[in-house]
């Protein structure tokens, strides 16, 4: 190897170390969840079909997910150890969702398919709107906050 590979290498090391640090999901079954997360999955899972549950370790904070479908379309509900509920991700038309997030999607879509929204709820909040739009083979995704601007995060 010469010299001047070699900071390309270790650049490459670092990002791809720095990403596996980072956040890493892994699919689980339920009797792998803690007492509590299965609790609040018997719960919120109603009335749902189930379609997989998934473990993430970010930044050294462990979350839980339960994918499920619920009346036709999708809702993902995350928690945490003790089974709280941090985040509410929820299929929604594009026309049920406040017109300034409806047009800010679709102006990032920039003609594009979009192929699904979903609401993202903290608390009681809604404190984004996800779409995942499609522009031939490549697939992206837009976040916008109620009011239409990008994010948050």
């Amino acid at each position: 190897m010469r010299i001047c590979e070699r900071p390309l290498v270790v650049v490459c090391l670092l990002c791809a170390t720095a990403g596996l640090s980072r956040a890493s999901e892994q699919r689980v079954k339920l009797a792998d969840l803690p007492l509590a997360v299965q609790a609040t999955v018997k719960e919120q899972s109603k009335g749902a079909t189930i379609r997989g549950y998934a473990k993430e370790v970010e930044n050294g904070k462990t979350t839980y997910e339960v994918e499920m479908t619920v009346n036709g379309h999708g809702k993902d509900i995350s928690m945490n150890q003790k089974g709280t509920v941090i985040e509410v991700e929820e299929e929604v038309p594009l026309g049920n969702i406040p017109s300034s997030a409806k047009s800010a999607i679709e102006k990032a879509a920039g003609g594009g398919e979009i192929l699904k929204v979903e609401s993202v709820v903290h608390g009681a909040t809604v404190v984004a709107y996800e779409a995942q739009v499609r522009h031939g083979s490549k697939r992206s995704e837009v976040r916008v906050n109620p009011e239409g601007k990008p994010g948050p995060e």
